[in-house]
């Protein structure tokens, strides 16, 4: 017993013993994915998984989508830092918020519309422009999410698998989109569903059996763990102190809210997942179950930071370095303990947590990305080009541009970034997803007005970067006051100004 929870030295698991693994969840990812496509790879599958999806699958798939491998190392890994502990779960409440949102605001209007693409709303709304510059906006702000977030555990099989095998870090990235790009070019969407719930239960699976695991090494039973937490200098949630810093709690809750908002509810990713339920009764049920799992499982992800903190200081672990810059690198402390301090079966539970949550996010970004360009750049969602004969070998084209792009995004940030991912990502989205609450704000609450087309790019690229602007130089304008997640409503509120500023009364418009 001590030895399987690592109380005595414990059995490294080997860099060949982790690729077996991984090659055998793929393989089980393939049969899925031969067996879905073999029914059925049309485009109507591909993009809505044919509207007749269940939606206790899709809400508990949506768990490894919304959370990925961002969650599962880097939130654990971050509770560490003096400015981060617990705060994050204020930004979670702010989530749980936008969910409810989207779940009683977009969600109806998008059932109501019939939409494949949610940008399409805009077309019908704003005009053509201003709906390819929404999912132009969509394409960038996926394309770089998804791209960091796959980083993250590309890093760690790097560092823990291909370097003993001295393979280049670029072949690692372009073996994991290889795999990915396999399993998905086929049955899209209606795949995704069943391979995100399996890769969902690894994931859940593997944080509880995580918690368990590290308990036991420590000797804590459940209440001696939470009262160890606790008590530990990581455990506070809520920061009230000092409105000028990024950790203030209406900071957090507010960021929360509208960064939900624009990274779900105005992003075609996990509402192309909603939109393949078969009414708004279940896509709403899907919404308000999966606000409930997200809450509750981040509890944990969190409290699997702290014990991860008392075990290193315990067992004197130090969090690894970054090997190209020599900086603390708290990404790396969750695989660190699971792979070199504690025995086989708790890596493979790590190993399997970690892959399933970081690839059932990839999976489904690429599905969405090549959704979004083939429905709003290529109208294939329209009946005159839905039965030519070139549009699957097309779409299969475009999925396989997406994984370029998804690959060479990632080795640009792989030469610039020394920073923990779950930082780098929402401070991007901020800038990125801003300009779609503006739209959409002003689309969905100014109905008597529309705007002059042509001008829409402009204003959605001059207000993010007027919020950097703010956010670089805020000490100059605010003292100390520090931006964090909030600036996505800033972003958002400059991009309703300038749709009004160029906005001129409509006519013959549709109420939606």
């Amino acid at each position: 017993m001590n030895a399987y929870f690592g109380r005595t030295k414990p059995v490294l698991m080997s860099a060949a013993t982790i690729l077996t693994i991984i090659f055998l969840y793929f393989g089980l990812l393939f049969l899925i994915s031969h067996f879905m496509s073999k029914k059925d790879s049309s485009n109507d599958a591909f993009f809505k998984a044919n509207k007749n999806s269940k939606w206790y699958l899709v809400a508990f798939g949506m768990i490894g989508t919304a959370l990925s491998g961002v969650t599962f190392i880097s939130v654990p890994g971050e509770v560490g830092n003096p400015d981060f502990q617990f705060k994050y779960f204020q930004f979670v409440l702010g989530n749980a918020v936008g969910f409810l949102l989207i779940a009683t605001i977009l969600l109806p209007l998008y059932y109501r519309m019939n939409l494949t693409s949610i940008y399409s709303y805009i077309e019908q709304r704003l005009g053509v422009i201003s709906y390819k510059t929404a999912a132009s906006i969509f394409l960038i702000s996926r394309s770089i999410g998804s791209s960091f977030r796959l980083y993250l555990v590309v890093i760690v099989l790097q560092r823990y698998v291909f370097d003993f095998y001295h393979i280049p870090f670029a072949v690692t990235v372009l073996l994991s989109l290889a795999f990915i790009f396999a399993y998905t070019y086929r049955g899209g969407l209606k795949t995704i569903i069943i391979t995100d719930t399996l890769q969902t239960f690894f994931l859940v699976s593997s944080v509880f059996l995580t918690i368990f695991i590290i308990c036991k090494s420590l000797n804590y039973s459940p209440t001696e763990a939470f009262e160890a937490i606790k008590q530990s200098n990581y455990s506070k949630v809520f920061f009230f102190e000092d409105y000028l810093k990024g950790t203030y709690f209406w900071k957090q809750f507010i960021g929360g809210v509208f960064v939900t908002i624009a990274m779900v509810g105005l992003d075609q990713d996990l509402m192309q997942k909603n939109l393949s339920c078969a009414t708004i009764k279940e896509a709403q049920k899907n919404m308000f179950t999966f606000t409930g799992i997200f809450i509750v499982i981040n509890i944990f992800f969190l409290s699997v930071g702290a014990l991860l903190y008392l075990y290193a200081a315990q067992n004197h672990v130090a969090v690894p370095t970054d090997l190209a810059t020599g900086n603390p690198r708290t990404d790396l402390l969750f695989p660190e303990i699971a792979f070199h301090h504690l025995s086989v079966i708790p890596s493979i539970i790590f190993l399997l947590g970690l892959t399933a949550a970081t690839f059932a996010t990839t999976d489904s970004a690429l599905t969405a990305l090549t959704t979004s360009f083939c429905v709003d750049f290529l109208g294939m969602d329209k009946a005159e080009n839905s039965h030519k004969t070139n549009v699957v070998k097309t779409r299969h084209w475009v999925h396989i541009g997406f994984s370029v792009l998804l690959f060479l995004v990632i080795l640009v940030f792989n030469a610039i970034n020394d920073s923990s991912v779950v930082s780098i990502i929402f401070k991007i989205a901020s800038y990125t997803y801003g300009p779609l609450l503006g739209l959409y704000g002003f689309g969905l609450f100014w109905q008597s007005k529309t705007v002059k087309d042509r001008w829409v790019p402009l204003v959605c690229v001059v207000s993010p970067l007027l919020c950097f602007f703010l956010s670089k130089y805020s000490s100059l304008f605010w003292g100390d006051y520090v931006f964090d997640t909030e600036i996505i409503l800033i972003n958002g509120i400059l991009t309703f100004l300038g749709l009004w500023m160029i906005s001129k009364p409509a006519t013959g418009q549709t109420k939606f």
